[in-house]
């Protein structure tokens, strides 16, 4: 599956990424997106910490609380692959608005963050660049369109209302994830004020932060892409700065899930 964006006449070796098991290297002008399905991976449940376990136990649902240890113990297994050390030793901290990070100890640049929605999840990792990843499972049983009225910035009802009925539904997903991946990134979450920022979400648009009604250069600091991590789901990632490269990968192999592609 391609990465969202990147269109080229052939493919050759080095445009394809197969799938890993392992962290591969990372450079500071790399930002890396994995993707697996949670319901397939191996029981991490021995490498939760005790808080990570009693929080498993809180959920009510056991395909909640499977996934939500499949999810955290791969998040733990990949870290420890970047940082070569065991997973079990993998340290959190959280900033003021819940955003994870490492704890100090490590001492390292890694960034990381990560989103599931039913039982797909993404998981970016970048060198020093601030993250935010987004997925969501696009169910037409769900409310769309109408939740715009509520949450998006006037300019996105615009462009959602000038769309052809049958584009509305995609387009409001592709906004939303964008929109979820900034707020990540910036690590505001769900304190953030939805309608105060503004992205491209027409769809076959590029993904872009277009206006920030608190900051008019933060469109200049960030970088918004599309990702397309299978059918019926939406997700992007935002990234701090620009010039660096989209590296795909999905765990097991042996499918093949993106091409590289440069952001300029």
């Amino acid at each position: 599956m391609p990465c969202a964006g990147h269109t080229r006449a052939t493919v050759d070796d080095r445009d394809v990424w197969l799938p890993a098991t392992a962290a591969p290297a990372l450079t500071a002008h790399e930002v890396h997106v994995w993707r697996a399905n949670l319901d397939t991976l191996p029981d991490f449940r021995g490498l939760l910490a005790e808080e990570e376990a009693a929080r498993a136990g809180r959920f009510h649902f056991e395909q909640h609380r499977a996934r939500f240890i499949a999810a955290r113990g791969w998040l733990r297994s990949l870290l420890g692959g970047y940082l070569h050390i065991d997973p079990g030793e993998v340290e959190f901290t959280y900033g003021e608005r819940g955003k994870p990070g490492l704890g100090a100890r490590f001492a390292s640049p890694l960034r990381f963050n990560v989103s599931h929605s039913h039982e797909l999840a993404l998981i970016a990792v970048s060198e020093g660049r601030e993250l935010g990843v987004d997925v969501e499972h696009v169910d037409s049983s769900t409310a769309g369109p109408e939740i715009a009225q509520r949450f998006f910035s006037a300019a996105e009802v615009a462009e959602l209302q000038r769309l052809p009925q049958g584009h509305q539904r995609a387009a409001f997903f592709a906004g939303w994830v964008r929109k979820e991946a900034y707020i990540k990134a910036i690590g505001t979450g769900l304190f953030a004020a939805l309608d105060r920022f503004t992205v491209s979400l027409t769809p076959g648009e590029p993904a872009e932060l277009l206006d920030l009604e608190d900051d008019p250069q933060a469109a200049l600091r960030w970088t918004l892409r599309e990702l397309l991590p299978g059918e019926g789901y939406a997700a992007a990632i935002a990234v701090e700065g620009r010039g660096w490269q989209l590296r795909c990968f999905d765990w097991p192999p042996p499918v093949v899930w993106c091409h590289e592609s440069e952001v300029s």
